[in-house]
């Protein structure tokens, strides 16, 4: 826990995040979890993973934009993503957290941006609007039902949860009334006990619940978990409601878990793989190393290789 905590705390630490990407050993330490930085070098990853019968999600990394030259980029590099995806026929999805499309600056602001990807993915490309800490949860819901709810809406839009959040199931419960397709997740930030379960094992069970709901009630859910007991749960608990596997998708970290993913996919689930690139890693990566102590003793194993 305590290890967690901190490497929550330096992921938004600038002169540790410029110390880590000044050291030459950080391009061997992220390669694991990273897939590349720009479009072009991402999109051979993509097409061997489709190969080997994983759909992916790619996320732009970056988050907390403040100008909206910034955006502008991001936006560009993700309507750049959307064409050559339609362009190479490839089975991917695109995530994009509100922040980097200028939720900080204005909110109308950030929908617009948002209806434009919206557009350009068209009905072929999901769009997952992922989460962030809990002072963006009502904000991002928000935007996502709105953009849901409009007049023109292409319904190409999602929403993730966390479950560590009391808030998590009542919110899980609109969404499952909408019709809106969820990410479930555990969550990645340090949040406060008065808004998140402080233990593990109530995180777990919270989690558990919520997957239930929308593997029964959800509009093709993604059970976005590494957990081995959490994945043989899901697999029981489709088994005795004879929910068929084309109707939720198990969802998986770039680089983590690989075994579990070659797993799946051998017994037919669906699985996407959530596969982040750009040059802004740094908060990503810490957050991926507190999640699971197997990534710390990665890393060190790498850069003890040196």
């Amino acid at each position: 826990m305590l290890a967690r905590t901190v490497l929550l705390q330096l992921a938004n630490n600038k002169t540790m995040e410029a110390f880590v990407k000044r050291n030459p050993l950080s391009g061997r330490m992220t390669k694991r979890f990273i897939v590349g930085e720009s479009v072009e070098e991402i999109l051979p990853a993509v097409r061997e993973m489709n190969a080997q019968g994983a759909a992916v999600s790619l996320d732009f990394l970056g988050e907390s934009v403040t100008t909206e030259e910034e955006v502008a980029e991001t936006l560009d590099v993700y309507l750049r993503l959307l064409a050559a995806i339609k362009r190479d026929n490839l089975k991917s999805a695109i995530s994009v957290k509100l922040t980097a499309l200028g939720l900080d600056i204005d909110p109308d602001f950030c929908v617009r941006n948002m209806e434009r990807l919206l557009a350009a993915a068209g009905k072929e490309i999901f769009v997952q609007m992922d989460m962030e800490g809990t002072p963006y949860t009502e904000r991002t819901l928000g935007i996502v039902y709105r953009l849901w709810d409009a007049p023109n809406s292409l319904k190409n839009g999602g929403a993730v949860i966390q479950s560590y959040l009391y808030r998590s199931e009542k919110d899980i419960e609109t969404l499952i009334e909408k019709g809106i397709r969820v990410r479930l997740c555990k969550g990645a930030y340090k949040e406060a006990a008065d808004v998140a379960f402080p233990e593990k094992e109530k995180v777990d069970a919270n989690y558990s619940l919520l997957m239930k709901r929308l593997l029964e009630h959800g509009n093709y859910p993604g059970i976005a978990t590494h957990d081995p007991a959490i994945i043989a749960e899901a697999k029981r608990f489709v088994t005795e409601k004879g929910i068929s596997k084309d109707r939720f998708e198990f969802q998986m970290l770039y680089g983590i878990r690989r075994d579990l993913q070659t797993e799946l996919i051998k017994d037919g689930y669906n699985l996407t793989i959530y596969t982040p690139f750009g040059t802004h890693w740094f908060p990503y990566f810490m957050r991926r190393l507190a999640e699971r102590p197997a990534n710390l003793w990665f890393v060190a194993k790498n850069m003890l290789r040196g």
